[in-house]
């Protein structure tokens, strides 16, 4: 069976996709999938066994330069490249409008979420087959049950199987005693304050750890060479490509997060994560793996689900609701976590 998945970003929608692989693999065995997803994104899919080709787009791109010649020729190029396969099915599992047009480029049965289940509604008139799934739930379940409707098998109630084989991403120049610090993300309510991020450092490194960092954009860079002059515990790391940073965190004794897409994938190739959560709610989009854990914000707004923070009284730090989620708090955490990690390590395959 060959089915074409429509799923096109974000990096943490994409992870939390692949368990829902997973599950069609060991119901239908013989299930193949080819993948269509942001360019930025395409080396995550390739990691998964199911996934036969990886079908690049650039939708962001093409939206900002829509009247170029080489827009106008990828365009093409797509078009051609999905219609030359016929698929058993075709899967929109993103729901939004731009995503479904997709499903018309392909030859076969056109199948997503229905009108009250997609992000998007209006993205379910494109399809053949509608499926419900209550939005209000972790995406990974919500994946789960959309791909076990529209695949038709019983949905499995075992654990997330993201399917990615982590000792691929071992590197020996990497190998020694280190965390992980993930501090960018899009929303700056999202953001650690920068000053726990060094009282962090500062105790991860008492008790014998490095840290590495790293950023996705200039600012970013900028802030992890503001932490690390605080301590020579922390290594800056110049800018990653994905494949580089999956090699980073596999290699790494464990990993803090904000809520960011780097984290999901931590969480899924089984590295202890702690992620920090703020505005965000974890119950709908919080990082899962074998060795993760949430901190919340306990603040009055939180979660908000807000990218500014409307907050007026007073606070030692901003966002507000993370004056809730201390430095001393999460190392308690990390050490618990760890101490789960190292009796339970010999138990599993990472």
């Amino acid at each position: 069976m060959r089915v074409l998945l429509v799923k096109t970003s974000s990096m943490g929608d994409i992870i939390h996709t692949l368990p829902a692989l997973s599950d069609a693999g060991k119901a239908l065995p013989s299930i193949q999938f080819d993948w269509v997803v942001e360019d930025v994104f395409a080396d995550i899919p390739k990691w998964h066994p199911l996934v036969s080709q990886v079908v690049p787009v650039a939708l962001r791109r093409w939206r900002r330069e829509i009247f170029t010649k080489n827009t106008r020729a990828e365009w093409k190029q797509l078009r051609t490249q999905l219609s030359e396969q016929r698929y058993d099915l075709i899967l929109d599992a993103q729901g939004l409008v731009k995503s479904a047009l997709l499903t018309f480029f392909a030859r076969g049965t056109r199948s997503g979420l229905d009108w009250n289940s997609a992000r998007e509604k209006f993205a379910a008139l494109a399809y053949q087959r509608t499926h419900t799934v209550n939005f209000h739930q972790h995406a990974i379940v919500r994946m789960r049950q959309l791909f076990s409707q529209a695949l038709g098998y019983a949905l499995p109630n075992d654990k997330p199987d993201f399917g990615i084989n982590r000792p691929q991403f071992q590197e020996t120049s990497l190998h020694g005693n280190y965390l992980v610090f993930l501090h960018g993300t899009t929303w700056a309510t999202k953001l650690w304050p920068e000053s726990y991020w060094v009282q962090l450092a500062h105790l991860a490194g008492k008790a014998g750890y490095g840290i590495k960092i790293s950023g996705g954009s200039e600012e970013e860079m900028a802030r992890a060479h503001r932490i690390a002059s605080h301590t020579d515990k922390v290594e800056v790391i110049p800018q990653l490509t994905i494949l580089e940073m999956a090699q980073l965190l596999a290699n790494s004794q464990g990993v803090v997060a904000v809520d960011t897409g780097f984290g999901h994938l931590a969480a899924a190739l089984n590295i202890p994560t702690i992620s920090l959560y703020g505005p965000t709610n974890p119950i709908l989009t919080g990082a899962l793996g074998r060795f993760s854990q949430h901190l919340a914000a306990n603040f009055p707004c939180a979660p908000c689900l807000s990218r500014t923070c409307s907050y007026k009284k007073p606070t030692t730090v901003a966002p507000a609701c993370f004056e809730t989620v201390q430095p001393n708090q999460v190392w308690a955490a990390w050490q618990k976590l760890m101490a789960v990690y190292k009796s339970e390590k010999g138990q599993f395959s990472p």
